[in-house]
């Protein structure tokens, strides 16, 4: 299974929304928390090409985008190959 590395914020749907797409899949994955770690929201933008919203999710080195992208590769059979399942 690749590893999944997710950034979130609390009170975000969208994070609480991906996040239960991998924990319905069975997903282990980090969890970075930018809003109990500020420091790392830097490492997030420059790992995501520049984007500043949450969820930013990362399957190995490969950055898939957000909530809505993930969604959109689940939909279309290509979020289980990367995730290996």
């Amino acid at each position: 299974m690749s590893q999944v590395t997710i950034y979130t914020k609390a009170y975000c749907p969208y994070c609480v929304r991906a996040l239960s797409v991998l924990n319905s899949k069975g997903v282990s994955y980090q969890e970075v928390r930018i809003d109990e770690q500020p420091e790392l929201r830097p490492e997030m933008i420059e790992r995501a090409g520049g984007r500043t919203t949450v969820p930013q999710i990362f399957i190995g080195q490969r950055h898939i985008g957000g909530c809505d992208d993930m969604l959109a590769l689940d939909a279309s059979g290509q979020l289980d190959p990367l995730l290996h399942l």
